[in-house]
């Protein structure tokens, strides 16, 4: 490189940087001013002998990002520093303890958790990008910056991607796609998230990104002659009524419309909504209300509304804070148009997302729509246990999915995700609601839990002190804090169980001269194919390994030690675990569909799934269904092209399924029979009632009871201690 060269570049690089400070959104200090120069000498310094891929000063990058944060997304002189210096401690010589002496403590935690996220695996398959997508998500545990400034960092290199090689583009747009895309619409960067998908698509699909780009563009002044005549015809009324707006126009995005001619099967032209007009319009914050209203009244004199697509986002925000009334009306030449009516604060939200809500409150309240936004996902956090790869599904199902608005019994508003169940209500309100959750009223109307909920529903939790989880509340829950609190509740049950499975295991292996220690304990593991110690306690705990099993282990194991020491005697050794059978899991039954039908299927071989294993069908066209591991290498190709061939699927532990039982009972009638009957029942473990009914006649009486029962080892210890009740007769199952 020339010194002329040399010379250019410099001057371009100070003359970003003055940008930078002149675009900021927020008004700077001189001791913000100071702050930002500071971090960019260092950021100079620390990337001088780097360039990127396309050849020009690394410098130009870590600008780039500030300049998004600092207009685009609106952040602070904190943000813009942070975004400056985040390469610097993984890129160069300079320590994080340097970040932290000249910047102060919050810039080096942002950088920290900047940090972290790139040093974590570059080559991943399904499983380890869903790992990697929770460990980002935790580094909101540090500062909500460290994500937002993230995705300004993915933005710009999803900007200044042409210099890669094609099948590094392919995946970075993949991932983007599948994390930043999300992230950003959850945020409320509505604007970047756009940028990013339609940015995603050209890398993916760039025939079919260039030709709706290319049709686009070719029909922009149609577009403009349009929102002219739609302008015209409303302009006098606004005016009338000493209005201060303008009409814009925005085309849809190229992602967008790309959806839409998949969904709906039609081609580019036969899309009939390709742009939506924003009203935008001057109010102060407490006309704002009265003036949307106002503006909805003028357009609808004018143009027919079509009464199922008005949007009040004006009485009930979106959790990401947008706010907005949002009509479709016939507009000029019989075209359905979406119109947004907005106030200017509420535009400048909708384009920054939370950095707007900054700008419009003081002091502490400044943080509270992003706290708001944080103490929801850490809600998800919470339970790390969970597998990441249903925490990405999961969570990515509360990021994209549309909101609706339920009411309490005293009329509080409550926002939940589309297709959420009364157990998530119930569980929005409180854990300890959740968890004692009996049964439930929608609208006045006892409903099953697991009905889906619509805007407008008005809920009453019905409580108990005797109710709590069971394995049934994961199917009717949908969103993550729920189920997040279900499992570990059903964790700790089974524990509890399994305690107690123990001693009654060890009293009956000592019954059989058997030491509990842990090679008996591994063997009768193995004898049962279980995976784990605890899965063999809870089985006696429950019953479903009985008296029989254990005697039948016990002839075995004592065969094998027999067998095991003549052999020694001999001296001719065998390998101490000797009859071992391969350890599989006992989840051995796959069901499908929330229905859990058991239907055909074969095993595909790209991944070869056993019982236990994460799985999902695809309904073929000509081998019916075939079954996927969810961490299979096809996953994402075969859940983002064919969705609508996907059925969910699991494996049931047979030991655990849940079982309804019709018994019938005879015999002669007495004071407190039906006291004494219940009492057997509900002394028994993992024993529910769901019905009871009796009919007495001539001093005799026949009854029947509906039972829910794990196994039938219980079933057999109800019916024997039913049996023993003074005045029973007969006891049968149906």
């Amino acid at each position: 490189m020339t010194e002329a060269d040399l010379e250019k570049e410099n001057k371009n690089i100070a003359r970003q940087y003055k940008e930078l400070l002149r675009i900021s959104y927020q008004t700077l200090t001189d001791d913000d001013k100071q702050l930002i120069r500071s971090a960019f000498e260092i950021a100079v310094d620390a990337h001088k002998d780097q360039r990127r891929k396309s050849g020009e000063a690394y410098i130009f990058h870590p600008v780039a990002v500030a300049k998004i944060v600092a207009s685009e997304i609106g952040l602070d002189a904190v943000s813009i520093a942070a975004a400056l210096l985040h390469d610097v401690v993984e890129d160069t010589t300079y320590t994080l303890d340097d970040i932290d002496r000249m910047f102060g403590e919050t810039v080096a935690r942002i950088v920290d958790g900047l940090t972290k996220i790139s040093h974590l695996k570059k080559d991943m398959n399904i499983s380890q990008q869903a790992e990697n997508f929770r460990k980002m998500l935790l580094t909101l545990n540090d500062d909500v910056r460290v994500i937002i400034i993230k995705i300004a960092d993915r933005y710009h290199n999803m900007l200044t991607m042409d210099s890669m090689p094609e099948h590094k583009q392919v995946k970075i747009s993949s991932e983007t796609l599948y994390i930043y895309a999300p992230l950003a619409h959850r945020i409320g960067l509505y604007n970047i998230k756009t940028e990013l998908e339609d940015l995603s698509l050209k890398y993916t699909e760039p025939e079919v990104y260039e030709a709706i780009k290319s049709k686009v563009e070719d029909s922009k002044e149609e577009q403009q002659e349009y929102i002219d005549a739609f302008a015209d015809i409303i302009d006098t009324s606004l005016k009338k009524e000493g209005l201060n707006y303008t009409i814009k126009g925005r085309m849809k995005s190229i992602f967008s419309m790309r959806k839409k001619m998949i969904a709906q099967n039609v081609s580019f032209d036969e899309i009939y909504d390709k742009f939506a007009l924003r009203i935008i319009y001057k109010s102060d914050k407490q006309n704002e209300k009265f003036l949307a209203w106002k503006i909805y009244s003028i357009v609808t004199d004018h143009f027919t509304p079509n009464p199922v697509r008005l949007r009040d986002w004006i009485s009930s925000p979106k959790s990401t804070g947008y706010e907005a009334l949002h009509i479709t009306v016939m507009g000029p030449k019989g075209k359905w148009v979406e119109v947004q009516i907005r106030s200017e604060r509420m535009h400048e939200i909708a384009e920054k997302g939370y950095a707007a809500h900054f700008k419009y409150k003081h002091g502490n309240q400044k943080e509270q729509g992003i706290e708001v936004w944080l103490n929801k996902l850490q809600e998800a956090l919470e339970n790390a246990n969970t597998n990441a790869v249903d925490f990405v599904e999961e969570f990515k199902l509360n990021l994209y999915s549309k909101e609706i608005f339920v009411f309490t019994p005293k009329g509080e508003l409550k926002s939940l995700p589309k297709g959420a169940t009364p157990l998530d209500f119930a569980f929005s309100i409180h854990t300890e609601v959740g968890m004692r959750t009996r049964g439930a009223k929608v609208n006045g109307k006892l409903v099953p839990l697991n009905t889906t909920l619509n805007s407008g529903d008005q809920l009453e939790i019905i409580t108990s002190n005797q109710a709590k989880p069971n394995q049934n509340w994961l199917d009717y829950a949908t969103t993550a804090r729920a189920r997040a609190k279900i499992k570990s509740v059903l964790r700790e049950e089974k524990k509890s169980i399994a305690e107690d499975g123990k001693e009654v295991l060890r009293r009956k292996l000592k019954s059989q001269k058997i030491s509990v220690n842990e090679d008996s304990i591994n063997k009768l593991v193995s004898f049962f194919k279980l995976k784990t110690s605890l899965d063999l306690f809870y089985r006696v705990g429950v019953g479903s390994i009985d008296n029989q099993m254990i005697k039948d282990f016990a002839s075995s194991y004592n065969n094998a030690f027999i067998s095991f020491f003549k052999n020694r005697m001999r001296k001719n050794p065998v390998p101490e675990d000797i009859g071992k059978d391969e350890i599989t899991s006992k989840y051995d039954t796959l069901v499908f569909g929330k229905e859990e039908e058991k239907l055909d299927y074969k095993l595909s071989q790209c991944c070869n799934p056993i019982p236990g294993d994460t799985v999902f069908g695809f309904i073929s066209v000509t081998e019916g269904i075939k079954l996927h591991k969810k961490n299979c290498p096809n996953a994402i190709s075969l859940q983002s092209n064919y969705a609508y061939r996907i059925i969910s699927a699991k494996w049931v532990d047979s030991s655990q399924e849940e079982f309804r039982v019709d018994i019938q009972l005879t015999g002669i009638d007495n004071l407190g029979l039906i006291s004494d009957i219940t009492k057997v029942i509900s002394g028994n473990m993992h024993v529910d009632m769901r019905n009871l009914n009796f009919n007495t006649d001539g001093g005799t009486f026949s009854g029947k009871i509906t039972v829910v029962v794990k196994n039938k080892a219980i079933l057999k210890k109800v019916i024997e201690n039913l049996k023993q009740i003074n005045g029973i007769d007969k006891v049968t199952r149906l």
